[in-house]
C-alpha cells in the first residue's frame, strides 16, 4: 500500500510535530547533536501587560534565524525595533551562534536590517511586484 499525499492550509499541530520530530531525529543521527531552541524578544504594554509586538525566531546549529519582527505603527521609529534585534543577537551569541539569517519582503524592512549591520546575500523575485524576498545575514561576533 502506497502512502497518500495531501495538501492543507490548516495542518494539525500533531502532524507538524511529527515532521519536526522526524527531521530533528535525522539531524541528531547524522550530525550527532542538534540544538534547536525557540527565541522570542517581546514587548508588553505597560498598562495592560499584553504583548503588543516583538521578535520571533530560533537558534540551531550555530545560527540565529530571525523569523518575524513586528511593532505597532505607534512604536516604529522609536529605536525599539533596534533594541529587539540587539537583544536577539546577544542571546544568540550566548547560545553559541556566530551568524544570523533572515528574510524580509522588499516593501517591509530591508533598510532597517542593513542599518543594523545585516547584509543582503540573495533576492528571490515574487509577485505581486514589490514582494521579492530579500535574504540577509550578519556575523554576530
Amino acid at each position: 500500500m502506497a502512502p497518500t499525499i495531501f495538501v492543507t492550509d490548516n495542518p494539525d499541530k500533531a502532524d507538524i510535530k511529527t515532521v519536526e520530530d522526524g527531521l530533528n531525529e535525522y539531524n541528531v543521527q547524522t550530525y550527532g547533536r542538534f540544538d534547536p531552541r525557540p527565541l522570542a524578544v517581546l514587548v508588553r504594554d505597560e498598562e495592560t501587560g499584553q504583548v503588543i509586538g516583538g521578535l520571533e525566531g530560533r537558534t540551531a546549529l550555530g545560527l540565529l534565524f530571525v523569523e518575524l519582527l513586528y511593532l505597532p505603527e505607534s512604536l516604529r521609529g522609536s529605536g525599539l525595533g533596534a533594541r529587539l534585534l540587539q537583544e536577539a543577537e546577544e542571546e544568540a551569541v550566548r547560545r553559541g551562534c556566530g551568524h544570523g539569517v533572515l528574510y524580509t519582503v522588499e516593501w517591509q524592512a530591508p533598510g532597517f536590517y542593513v542599518k543594523h549591520g545585516w547584509r543582503v546575500f540573495g533576492e528571490v523575485p515574487s509577485t505581486p511586484e514589490g514582494a521579492s524576498r530579500i535574504f540577509m545575514t550578519k556575523q554576530l561576533h
